[in-house]
């Protein structure tokens, strides 16, 4: 289908377009409608996505599904996508339609939230679908719009505060990558993304004022890019946004800015900041290694001291996105493979924690840890699933929260193994701090009165929660189903870097180390 990757991107556009239009009222019916049209919609899409990955090659390393039209001012609608971009697209198609599901509870305003996240839908597969890189930068900007609106109308008590700190860091974040847009738009005289790939910018040394930057046009371009791709990870120190955005977002909200959001700056590094600018990766990739050492021991240590389950998880996230930014900037196959892998397999097990959450919180009206205990004597399916993920977000053999820390550490080692050594103090510290969640909320006796007629799990939230367990499961026991599909294409990526790197007269010291 030669526009198939269209159709996958604007069909819940689409959706939303016809709630606006057709849909009237605010009547328990309409919001009714609202609510299956949404989940009908992001099925419709996740099916047709279901082709695409059906009929993807995985030994071609180039691009594949492109579509290419011209567009204003000498740029394309060009789309499509390769072995590091379609689990993505898969991953976010995936998602929606348990997001959806997820947003039963809300009442106010219910057509207008499900076309927040149906814009939202598209907007994030424009993301991953893009090969213009002003395409690029409309769909990665644009999803902020919606987000903003679903912190800032559904949100929690400081939702205002949370939103505009969620859009400020993210948008200011994204000035700089404009500007490097424009920059090598100049200089390469086309907006292409496989076209800006093989372009080689200028690394020769400059001087700015006064400052000899190694590196030269590749490391302020790099540095441009890196300001709007380590905030919406986020990296230490620029992480601050995402604790107040996740404990004040519904918990729909929480659940595509963790699964999938976050991912959109791993994506970044993945397509722009290590292939376009390999030499500037090389000379400021030491930098990256230890700022994501401190995320992992930092954000760990901060979250075993939160009283707000919400920011508990934020505080994780953070820390398990320093494993992503090590493996991407280790640079080898192992590190690049794990940090992929991780950030599907984060997708499933973080999105599953804040839907945790948001399961008590719907019966309750709180997030406190101490408001909790000895859940496990009413809600005993509730606590079997709580402690699968939990265990999944610990990195238990098994379970695909194992498979991608372990894969970014060998790549890691083989860089750095003091990196790594102090990274791999994370697990240790995670399941410090998810233990502790987990032991305070389900177990103990249920001494607190409001607790005593709580309900378990209905049908629909054990409905929501089967596919994330069995994803979790088969990637935990069967991760040739994600390395098959991106491994050439990394092994091409790798490739590609030193190859550029050696022409640079570069030595790198990596050891490859065999691949089955």
């Amino acid at each position: 289908m030669h526009d198939l990757l269209s159709i996958i991107t604007f069909l819940p556009a689409l959706a939303a377009l016809v709630l606006l239009v057709f849909l009237r009222g605010g009547t328990p019916e309409a919001a009714r409608n609202a609510r299956w049209l949404a989940l009908a919609a992001t099925v419709l899409t996740f099916l047709v996505s279901l082709k695409l990955l059906w009929n993807f090659d995985p030994s071609n390393t180039g691009f594949q599904f492109v579509e290419d039209r011209p567009w204003i001012l000498g740029m394309h609608y060009k789309m499509g996508v390769d072995g590091l971009s379609v689990l993505f697209v898969m991953l976010t198609t995936a998602l929606m339609p348990l997001t959806i599901g997820a947003c039963w509870s809300v009442e106010v305003r219910v057509k207008e939230y499900m076309i927040a996240f149906l814009l939202l839908e598209t907007l994030m597969i424009g993301v991953f679908t893009s090969l213009d890189i002003v395409l690029f930068y409309l769909f990665f900007e644009g999803g902020l719009i919606p987000m903003f609106l679903i912190i800032g109308i559904w949100g929690g008590q400081n939702r205002i505060y949370a939103a505009f700190k969620f859009f400020l860091y993210t948008f200011l974040g994204s000035v700089l990558m404009l500007v490097a847009i424009v920059t090598m738009a100049v200089q390469a005289g086309t907006t292409d993304i496989p076209t800006l790939l093989q372009f080689k910018f200028s690394a020769g040394p400059i001087d700015l004022l006064g400052w000899q930057i190694a590196g030269g046009l590749q490391t302020l371009l790099w540095l441009a890019f890196f300001a709007s791709f380590a905030v919406k990870m986020p990296m230490w120190p620029v992480h601050t946004w995402l604790p107040d955005a996740h404990v004040q977002a519904p918990t729909a909200g929480s659940v595509v800015l963790a699964a999938i959001l976050l991912k959109m700056g791993g994506y970044g590094f993945l397509r722009f900041s290590l292939p376009m600018f390999p030499i500037a990766s090389h000379i400021l990739g030491p930098l990256v290694l230890w700022l994501s050492v401190i995320a992992i021991v930092y954000t760990s240590l901060v979250a075993l001291v939160q009283e707000d389950m919400k920011k508990l998880i934020a505080y994780s996230s953070v820390a398990h996105m320093g494993f992503v930014t090590m493996g991407i900037f280790a640079a080898n196959q192992q590190g690049l493979d794990g940090a992929i892998f991780q950030m599907l397999s984060h997708g499933f097990v973080s999105g599953a924690l804040f839907l945790c959450v948001g399961v008590i919180y719907d019966r309750m009206h709180t997030r406190e840890i101490a408001a909790y205990g000895g859940l496990v004597n009413r809600m005993p399916k509730y606590a079997l699933v709580f402690m699968f993920f939990t265990m999944a977000n610990v990195g238990l053999p098994g379970t695909s929260g194992f498979v991608g820390e372990f894969l970014t550490i060998l790549g890691i080692f083989q860089v750095n193994t003091w990196v790594a050594a102090f990274a791999a103090t994370g697990a240790i510290l995670s399941a410090g701090y998810a233990l502790w969640l987990y032991r305070r909320v389900v177990f103990g006796d249920l001494v607190k009165e409001t607790l005593k007629t709580i309900t378990d799990m209905n049908l629909r939230e054990r409905v929501i929660f089967a596919p994330l367990v069995a994803m979790t499961l088969i990637l935990g026991v069967y991760p040739s189903a994600v390395t098959n599909i991106i491994g050439p294409s990394v092994r091409a990526l790798v490739t590609h870097v030193d190859t550029q790197l050696a022409d640079a007269g570069v030595k790198t010291t990596t050891i490859q180390l065999a691949q089955n």
